[in-house]
């Protein structure tokens, strides 16, 4: 170990800290590194009693499963703020998603088995195996309609962002179309508004989409498949991996395809995306290089590209938060861990050259230019260490084989403006000591011990019944109280203990069937 590094291997029990009553967490952000603090870089300091977990502990991608539980019970959460749906279709209630009452036909819960119809949820795992939702277009008339609802939702906000994950077989005059279906006003949802249509085309692989909804009311989405030319077709529509969150959705996206080819290629050569524009009206791109300088991992780095609005855009670009993520596509999207970076953009950035330029200024300015985008591209800021290639692999960051970037650009310069510088709040006990040690430097005297007074832990003893979590709030105990299958603690200490509702009504639906069989039978009795 370094020196002075020794206190990071303390070991404590569970009378100093607690785990909430979760396992051990090896995917932890806040797991140490193997190799964290130490003298060898070839020796670590830190395994894994499973060695199958040594590549895996010092994670830095996302908060773990395992992390948000133990955030959630210690502020005693239930419940998100920006999540809403999300379906797979892996069991037959596709989510309480109904199917349309005056449409032509109906969306079909498929078992994924037949070429070309392979399911997205288990994609790279398992075979014939996994539920999509599909519309077949090969037969029938057309402009046949399939109409697949939501359930109602009810939105927080007012900003929705709609993902899943769509591929159209059939005919080239086949459509997907997403439409909003909201109150009415009268508490009624039936008013509806097409947002978004996906028109068929040659590529049949499965494609990610991103549609803004913006419902203020109550609300359902609808998937419509419209049928083209059945007599051109040989497939269909499949959707699946549906997902609602109450956030933006992303500005760009960027899939790279058969990218475990693309990392077999070991040259060091760039990747350019295509051009994008932020809301603001800048271009921009990102540059992906499968094997950086440092060794096993990927760089990710974003430049700005050349574009129409060029001549009335601030330049340099300062002040402008660039975000990339690389998207785990996990079909359960509170499991995601995903890979994000963020920098802002600053007059430091230079490029590496004799003169020295803002590498934000005008691409025609400071950039070179590019063929394939018929545009300048600047010199791209980023990480050589973004994400590993065993992370990549461990993970589904490339589910069918296909690697999913998102891209940010946004003006934030408008926090320069909102930021309020704040002192910090002194106590007593603190100003008396700084008095103190400006009394006795005055007088020559030796300096006054930093003793802070001693302040009892409210958790112990452990004050709560039945199994409950102590947790320290602000100096008081808050319990945590345990819930089961059948039974639930509730109460300042947990000290009630309470019957869930669907087990009391089968005991009470038990008790009232066994007394009326007793009547029954005594009735029967009583005539003989």
């Amino acid at each position: 170990l370094l020196p002075g590094k020794e206190h990071n291997f303390v070991k404590y029990d569970d009378s100093f800290i607690t785990d909430l009553n979760t396992p051990y967490d090896y995917e932890s952000l806040m797991h140490y590194e193997p190799f964290s603090f130490n003298k060898n870089q070839s020796i670590p300091t830190i395994t894994a009693k499973i060695p199958e977990f040594d590549n895996i502990i010092g994670q830095r991608l996302d908060l773990s499963a395992i992390d948000l539980e133990r955030l959630n019970r210690m502020y005693n959460c239930t419940s998100t703020h920006t999540f809403l749906d999300q379906c797979s279709f892996e069991f037959e209630n596709i989510c309480g998603m109904i199917q349309g009452t005056r449409d032509d036909l109906d969306w079909v819960h498929q078992l994924s088995s037949a070429a070309g119809q392979e399911d997205h949820t288990l994609s790279g795992r398992c075979k014939g195996a996994g539920y999509v939702m599909y519309f077949s277009t090969s037969s029938g008339t057309a402009d046949e309609v399939a109409i697949l609802e939501s359930r109602i939702l009810y939105p927080k906000r007012t900003q929705q962002c709609l993902q899943f994950f769509y591929k159209i077989t059939g005919s080239l005059s086949d459509k997907l179309i997403v439409w909003l279906k909201e109150d009415d006003g009268t508490g009624n949802v039936r008013k509806m508004r097409k947002i978004q249509t996906f028109q068929a085309d040659t590529d049949y692989n499965w494609k990610i989409a991103h549609v803004n909804l913006n419902a203020q009311k109550k609300f359902r989405y609808v998937f419509q498949g419209l049928k083209g030319n059945p007599n051109s077709s040989s497939g269909g529509i499949a959707i699946d991996d549906v997902t609602l969150t109450e956030t933006p959705c992303p500005t760009a996206v960027w899939v790279l395809r058969n990218f475990s080819q693309i990392l077999k290629n070991t040259s060091n050569s760039v990747i350019q995306s295509p051009r994008f524009y932020s809301p603001e009206g800048y271009g921009f791109g990102v540059s992906l290089y499968p094997h950086s300088r440092v060794s096993g991992y990927t760089r990710i780095g974003f430049h700005m590209c050349s574009g129409e609005n060029d001549g009335v855009l601030e330049w340099p670009a300062l002040n402008r938060q660039a975000i990339l993520t690389v998207l785990d596509q996990d079909p359960d999207i509170l499991k995601r861990m995903s890979a994000s970076r963020s920098f802002t953009t600053s007059k430091d950035h230079v490029s590496s050259g004799a003169n020295g330029t803002i590498i934000w200024e005008k691409p025609s300015v400071a950039g070179k230019f590019d063929a394939s985008c018929n545009c300048y591209r600047t010199t791209d800021w980023g990480w050589n260490n973004f994400i590993s290639h065993s992370q990549l692999r461990r993970r589904s960051f490339l589910k069918n084989d296909d690697l999913i970037i998102f891209a940010e650009f946004h003006d934030i310069s408008h926090l320069n403006k909102t930021e309020v510088p704040v002192e910090p709040e002194q106590s007593a006990f603190m100003e008396g000591l700084i008095l103190e040690r400006q009394k006795r430097a005055a007088q020559h005297m030796e300096p006054v011990q930093e003793r802070l007074p001693y302040l009892e832990d409210p958790c112990d003893p452990n004050p709560c019944q039945n199994d409950g979590v102590c947790v320290n709030v602000k100096g008081r105990a808050s319990c945590r109280c345990p819930s089961g299958h059948a039974f639930f603690f509730t109460g300042e200490r947990c000290q009630s203990r309470q019957v869930h509702g669907n087990i009391l009504g089968m005991a009470v639906g038990v008790i009232a069937g066994t007394v009326v069989l007793t009547i029954v039978l005594i009735s029967m009795m009583s005539r003989r």
